[in-house]
């Protein structure tokens, strides 16, 4: 779907300036200047036609904030045990003149691989439950990004570029598909309640595109989205009545303004909003479930207990409709492990390796994995040298993420980083390839879906080629 799109001349102040004192151009302004947008792709909130038939409906992005271990969870390596303890070979060390890390000794894998499931793949003993659903995993082997440090790499892995300010994939896929439930969003997050992000909202937000299309935090309890609730004392009747009439004065005020996309949203988000008083509430009410399902997901471990609940928020989430949800792990650290890779994976395995299983294993069983996408993985790896000893330092070069679901032929390991796990070198797929592989598997071309900014047909790949890991489906 090639989209253009011509915002209106007016802006902001103009338009204020026009309306005078007005009581509904007055409710404009508020809403206006609200942080939240919780806008359907289009004022009608209906789903739009994918470019082709997709694998996967719905998608579950598992973000492994800090940059996970590639060598030490999916991606064994017998060079890096033999060579453990000993400089890092010349050969190698080329790519590392500018940092110090270079000069250290090289750490083999902290924890045995072993052969798992009936595909005999290689999981790391830091993912004993994972491990079980080995045969659903498609392990890419060879990801490669463009930068070292956290923001960047946090932003390019979510917008396809190192710069803040672009689309997030999640707000490309709302963009393209729309919504399939009117009484939510089409793009969730579920940060991580300890907050600290490096790179902060922008990761997930709708850069150029209307803010309709940016993802909507939310987090279990009584109130998933602050301020949705009305103060008690104004009741749904009234409430219905006061919206009706705000939304009248900006109905009149928008036909004159039929170019302002912004504009449009923004009346369509108050509608929506109200919608969600009901539905977002339901929604992360996780006690409707069953004590099976609770202990499935880990909520019966204190360990084990937030991160489930989040999993299990997530497919409560697609399962209503939600078209694309992403779920954080880490806070500013994170999987982050310059000190020490065995506390640091240690403590996020235990915190994470069960919740996962389980929601691969209660997609599977309620028959959504076959049109779900699961994606896992961080926005870079870690180096197979030491730093301070037992830890490792960032690795943008070389590293591993996994797919699941959406009709994935699961237990294989895709391309391959070099001998002792630095480099990406076979079958490279850089962070685009990774997007246009996403879009691909949800029904959208990467190449068409654009939108007009600037004077350009943006794209979340950029202008340069992107390719589809065709042995994906394969």
């Amino acid at each position: 779907m090639t989209t253009s799109h011509s915002l209106s001349p007016v802006n902001r102040r103009q338009c204020l300036a026009q309306a005078g004192g007005g009581a509904g151009m007055l409710a404009l302004a508020t809403l206006f200047g609200s942080d939240n947008a919780f806008a359907t792709s289009d004022e009608s909130g209906a789903a739009h036609a994918p470019h082709s038939e997709p694998h996967a409906k719905r998608v579950i992005w598992l973000f492994m904030h800090g940059g996970p271990s590639h060598m030490d969870l999916f991606d064994p390596k017998p060079e890096l045990i033999k060579y453990s303890g000993q400089p890092l070979p010349d050969s190698f060390g080329q790519v590392m003149t500018r940092r110090k890390v270079a000069k250290n000794a090289l750490l083999g894998p902290i924890k045995p691989f072993r052969p798992r499931g009936q595909s005999g793949l290689e999981i790391s003993d830091f993912l004993p439950k994972l491990a079980e659903c080995a045969d659903d995993l498609f392990v890419i082997r060879s990801m490669h990004g463009d930068s070292v440090n956290h923001p960047q790499s946090v932003y390019q892995m979510n917008t396809g570029n190192i710069l803040m300010g672009k689309p997030s994939v999640g707000s490309w896929a709302a963009y393209g598909l729309g919504s399939e439930n009117q009484d939510m969003p089409a793009f969730v997050v579920l940060p991580d309640p300890r907050g600290g992000l490096k790179g902060g909202p922008p990761a997930w937000g709708s850069g150029f595109l209307p803010a309709s299309y940016q993802g909507v935090t939310m987090r279990p309890g009584e109130t998933p989205i602050l301020d949705l609730k009305p103060q008690k004392q104004i009741s749904s009747k009234q409430q219905r009545n006061i919206l009706d009439l705000i939304q009248k004065f900006n109905g009149e005020h928008a036909k004159q303004r039929d170019q302002d996309d912004e504009l449009s949203a923004r009346i369509a988000a108050y509608e929506l909003a109200f919608r969600m008083q009901s539905a977002a509430p339901q929604l992360v009410d996780v006690s409707r479930e069953t004590s099976q399902t609770h202990a499935l997901y880990g909520l019966d471990d204190t360990k084990t207990k937030e991160f489930g609940q989040r999993c299990l928020l997530a497919r409560r989430m697609i399962e209503s409709g939600v078209r694309f949800v992403q779920l954080y792990s880490g806070d500013t650290g994170g999987w982050d492990a310059h000190k020490d890779v065995l506390k640091n994976h240690g403590d996020y395995c235990a915190r994470t390796d069960k919740p996962i299983a389980g929601l691969l294993k209660d997609l599977r069983q309620r028959g959504l994995l076959d049109d779900t996408l699961v994606i896992w993985g961080g926005e870079f790896g870690r180096m197979p040298m030491s730093e301070q000893g037992t830890g490792r330092d960032h690795n943008p070069w070389g590293y591993s993420y996994w797919l699941a679901g959406a009709g994935i032929q699961g237990g294989r390991a895709h391309g391959a980083t070099d001998p002792i796990g630095l480099r990406a070198a076979e079958n490279k797929v850089h962070v685009n390839d990774l997007h246009a592989t996403i879009l691909h598997l949800i029904g959208l071309d990467h190449k068409s879906l654009s939108f007009f900014h600037n004077g350009l047909d943006e794209r979340l790949t950029g202008p340069g080629e992107a390719h589809v890991i065709r042995d994906v489906v394969g």
